[in-house]
């Protein structure tokens, strides 16, 4: 071979390696080589609500001295990790993208309804307060003309995220149509933008929309709450069965589909993990907002629609940012925030707790250990981590963003 095919090769392979290992291992979204899976594209401007870094499509960080690279193996559509307490958002993926929600759209039926209906309430449920559900809907198993409470009903929502306890609660806020309007009035306050509500209980609708950004908001502000905090963290429980004349209403249990909470083949629970909620549609894939807490940082994490082909891989994907959150946190540059809600009193104020924070965030960790049991009577224990004892001591909602979330657990089954 003479000299100048020998300088012509060297010259070819030292500009082609390094495209070749630069290449990814697996076909990226909106990949146009052939045989590349196509995803669609996020749009290429977005709502700019947290700061305009959070409007623009892709990846966002600004990792600073010692902060870990994020994890290669995501492949959710769109994702979000932030700081619970100060609203931070420490990394995002097309954070403002609408997508279908599914069950995850729960979180809003819950913070919105909720605090309206007293816990020892009864429901006989009627014929019609079940009319309307989809085809292939997530049940509970509620019978018609059965009697529950109100706590039955949250249970269901929130461990088997049960459409027929969502319905029946609706029927109690006055019918559906009422409690779309009320749930899209709250995300209005909450300046969860992204959100259109057609369905209470995020079954696949047409033009039913969140986005990863609004589904952490709406966890944030639902976590303010006792009763919230409560019903995300239980991992099982006993459901009403249906009673029969002559004899003693039985029960069955039920366990929260949270996979990072109760763990399932090939899923740890993850270590300090606190809720909140799992959806899973055709349309929308598999979707998640948690949060955990290490420590006293708390985190919250959402992840939609990841295309990955490992089982569980909207869980996996979770924790695998919820890990690099809690290293990274303090190494990184904010890419956005957590807005508050329109109606939050912003400064070092004292008196009612700011709108959605119940009044136990102000009380001390010892006061907060000895009176967040709830009315159910079996309460939640502040076990995390093997057993260590945290709490989150609460506080005002404070200049700009920092919005302190009152005491955070697993509840021990």
């Amino acid at each position: 071979m003479s000299a100048v095919k020998k300088t012509a090769l060297t010259v070819l392979s030292a500009a082609l390696l390094p495209a070749l290992f630069a290449a990814p291992a697996h076909a990226a979204p909106g990949d146009d080589r052939p045989g590349a899976k196509k995803h669609p594209k996020p749009p290429s401007a977005m709502s700019t609500v947290g700061g305009t870094q959070l409007g623009s499509p892709g990846v966002q960080v600004k990792l600073g001295a010692g902060a870990p690279v994020l994890p290669k193996e995501l492949s959710g559509r769109s994702w979000i990790v932030a700081d619970a307490q100060t609203g931070d958002v420490l990394a995002a993926n097309n954070a403002h993208w609408r997508l279908p929600p599914a069950s995850t759209m729960k979180m809003l039926f819950a913070d919105t309804v909720l605090p309206r209906l007293p816990k020892t309430q009864v429901r006989k449920v009627k014929d019609s307060d079940l009319v309307g559900m989809g085809e292939g809907s997530s049940l509970v198993g509620i019978k018609e003309d059965q009697s529950y409470t109100v706590h039955d009903l949250w249970l269901g929502v929130f461990l088997r995220s049960g459409n027929d306890a969502v319905h029946v609660l609706s029927a109690m806020n006055d019918g559906v149509p009422k409690t779309v309007r009320d749930m899209q009035k709250h995300a209005e306050e909450l300046q969860a933008l992204d959100t259109n509500v057609v369905s209470p209980d995020g079954y696949d609708a047409k033009n039913q929309v969140s986005s990863a950004y609004d589904l952490t908001l709406i966890a944030r502000s639902g976590m303010q709450k006792k009763d919230f905090r409560e019903y995300a963290s239980t991992a099982s429980a006993q459901f009403p069965g249906e009673k029969k004349k002559g004899k003693k209403r039985g029960s069955f249990g039920i366990q929260n589909t949270n996979r990072l909470l109760t763990g399932d083949a090939g899923i740890e629970p993850y270590k300090g993990i606190a809720g909140v909620k799992n959806g899973s549609t055709t349309h929308a894939g598999t979707t998640f907002t948690g949060v955990a807490q290490r420590g006293e940082r708390v985190l919250l994490v959402t992840v939609m629609n990841p295309s990955a082909n490992e089982s569980h891989a909207v869980y996996k994907e979770s924790a695998r940012l919820l890990d690099w959150g809690f290293a990274a946190a303090g190494k990184v540059t904010p890419v956005g925030e957590l807005v508050a809600p329109k109606s939050a009193k912003t400064g070092s104020t004292k008196g009612a707790p700011p709108a959605g924070q119940d009044s136990a965030s102000h009380k001390s960790p010892t006061e907060l250990a000895a009176t967040d049991g709830g009315s159910s009577g079996v309460g939640i224990a502040l076990a995390i981590s093997g057993g260590a004892l945290v709490l989150l001591a609460g506080g005002v909602f404070l200049i700009n963003r920092r919005w302190p979330l009152p005491s955070l657990g697993r509840r021990r089954r």
